[in-house]
């Protein structure tokens, strides 16, 4: 039996990255890196493309990946994750929705599209709140707001940025979290391991200067992960929660997610136990259904 040949989807070449590409090589796959800014698609014949069995996305430019991603699929090749999942990861306002829909704990946000409703909004949530992007990925670009003022400020400037995304706003209550937030690691549905992310600063995020350190995986936390992942039709997720009055909360489900941070916290091999995953994927074929409609 031939090895399979795995096509690996990058921009570049992180840590996370080198090891998942000699895991994926010590298991005896052949690994085909794609990368996202040599990659040419003849629509017109696939015949001409990368030649895999399968694709793991760990692309950091969501519009290429998504675009790629979804010309595989078209050919019958797998992905992980797919580009259905990583659509709504992407896109807060829909991973926010689905999540409650599901009825799974998560932070009271409220969207608007015009700065005076959005003021509107924000009345109802009270102050402190969060004005976050649609789109977009650590920590980037949130604003906390203590009053009307500084609302008005923020919103003004995103509406005056003249992109779609800016023009949508994403409006969430603020949790005063006790320094830290929890980013638990999923694959399939295994809860591999999870870390606090502690910071002086509020936005917790490693990519900020945030440090982790082990977090224990309660049962409580393992389903709460397993269910926002399974919600969203990932497979290969970070999961982060918040610690609130009321129990753990959903703050957001990655895919293509980093995990240098967990590394550090946990003796877990990580990158082997993706490997190994996506290996027994590509033996399967199609990945598993995603309910999305609910």
């Amino acid at each position: 039996m031939s090895a399979p040949r795995i096509g690996v989807l990058l921009s570049h070449v992180r840590e996370e990255e080198k090891l998942l590409l000699r895991a994926l090589s010590e298991r005896g796959a052949e690994v085909v890196r794609l990368y996202d800014r040599q990659l040419v698609f003849d629509l017109t014949d696939e015949r001409s493309w990368p030649q895999v069995d399968l694709v793991l996305d760990r692309c950091m430019a969501h519009s290429r990946g998504q675009v790629a991603l979804r010309l595989f699929e078209s050919a019958g090749v797998p992905t992980i994750n797919r580009s259905q999942a990583t659509a709504i990861a992407d896109d807060k306002v829909l991973t926010t929705r689905l999540l409650a829909a599901a009825g799974i704990p998560t932070l009271r946000t409220l969207v608007a599209f015009d700065v005076e409703s959005a003021l509107a909004a924000l009345e109802r949530l009270g102050y402190p709140a969060v004005i976050k992007p649609v789109t977009g990925s650590w920590g980037r670009l949130l604003a906390r707001v203590n009053s009307p003022a500084a609302a008005r400020a923020v919103l003004q400037h995103k509406r005056s940025l003249g992109s779609f995304h800016h023009g949508v706003f994403y409006l969430q209550e603020y949790v005063d979290k006790p320094g830290r937030d929890v980013r638990v690691f999923v694959v399939g549905d295994r809860v591999v391991a999870a870390s606090y992310r502690q910071a002086d600063h509020w936005v917790t995020n490693v990519a900020r200067g945030a440090v982790s350190y082990p977090c224990p995986v309660t049962p409580e936390l393992a389903d709460l992960a397993l269910r926002a992942v399974q919600t969203i039709g990932l497979e290969i997720a970070g999961v982060d929660l918040v610690e609130t009055a009321d129990g753990l909360e959903v703050l957001e489900v990655n895919g293509g997610v980093e995990f240098k941070g967990l590394m550090r916290t946990t003796h877990i091999d990580v990158a082997g136990l993706i490997a190994d995953y996506v290996l027994a994927r590509a033996t399967r074929g199609a990945s598993p259904a995603i309910a999305l409609s609910r």
